[in-house]
């Protein structure tokens, strides 16, 4: 790809900006905050580890969103970040208003991009975004999943003692603490996790994986968490970059699937060179269905409260 932007010059973008880069993604990443300098440091300070990462994409930065022109890819991580005991959902009033000034932005300067949301709450906003733009589903898309599913695969990691290389997690629902991690749906080299854990640790690892922000939150203070959902974004980059074809769990636009005419939800997604190719509905038990749709109400009442 010629290049892709990064909208919010902080910690999340700063990280998704490396590792686009590091891997070689794009022939330009373009990075916009509103922060005077911010933008330039960041792309100056990624642009010098060339080098030494032996990578060729060239960086740049502005307050001015004409940057954005010609972006195939936008990733949009701005907004105001949480702070300890705050939730997702409180973040959301303020948050809207910034990112409905960047899909104005995007729709004047970028308008045949792929738009990729980070910012919180990462469900309702990128719906939002999808009804602000007018943009067809398939280029409006959420990342909450790959994060969430990276956690828990992690967590199964340090119970079991085992390789993460071998650890396939997933997680359906809301990006926050109705999220629907799938224990069914989570092998190691293709064994059922059950194998390996007795139901007390896989209860520990649901908890932990719900709360997994809020757990590098607490012990950081001053920041939120950072590197790892920078490398969720650039997973789903390349993804996209690449056309692979990837299944990965994203926040989709839905229109019937898993029963829900509208809404936004963490589903298993097909990405390639369009974005969003294809949902794959999964068969749930009554239990699962139960707490998809508790996520579902939970992202849906905050969709609400926007009209």
């Amino acid at each position: 790809m010629q290049k892709i932007a990064i909208v919010g010059a902080g910690r999340v973008g700063e990280a998704a900006a490396q590792f686009i880069a590091q891997n070689d993604m794009a022939r330009e990443i373009a990075m916009l905050d509103v922060r005077e300098g911010a933008a330039e440091g960041c792309a100056l300070d990624i642009q010098e580890t060339a080098p030494l990462f032996k990578f060729d994409t060239r960086l740049s930065g502005s307050t001015d969103p004409a940057i954005l022109r010609d972006a195939g890819i936008i990733v949009v991580t701005a907004g105001i970040p949480r702070k300890p005991g705050m939730s997702r959902s409180d973040v959301l009033d303020t948050n809207v208003r910034i990112i409905d000034e960047i899909v104005d932005n995007i729709m004047r300067y970028a308008p045949d991009a792929i738009l990729l949301f980070v910012s919180n709450p990462v469900d309702v906003l990128t719906w939002r975004a999808w009804k602000r733009s007018g943009l067809p589903r398939e280029r409006v898309i959420g990342q909450a999943g790959v994060l969430d599913s990276s956690r828990m695969a992690a967590f199964v990691a340090l119970e079991t003692g085992l390789c993460s290389c071998d650890i396939n997690a997933m997680v359906l629902g809301g990006h926050g603490d109705s999220m629907v991690p799938m224990l069914r749906y989570t092998t190691i080299n293709g064994i059922p996790v059950d194998k390996f854990l007795d139901a007390q640790a896989l209860e520990r690892i649901v908890t932990r994986t719900r709360g997994g922000g809020a757990e590098v939150l607490a012990l950081r203070k001053n920041s939120s968490a950072y590197d790892a959902p920078g490398a969720a974004v650039a997973q789903m980059v390349e993804a996209i970059v690449t056309d692979r074809k990837r299944v990965l769990p994203s926040v989709a636009i839905l229109q019937g699937e898993y029963s829900y005419p509208d809404g936004a939800m963490g589903v298993p997604c097909v990405l390639g060179k369009n974005g969003l190719e294809r949902i794959v509905e999964l068969d749930l038990n009554a239990s699962e269905t139960a707490m998809f749709k508790h996520s579902m109400e939970s992202v849906l009442a905050d969709i609400a409260r926007l009209h």
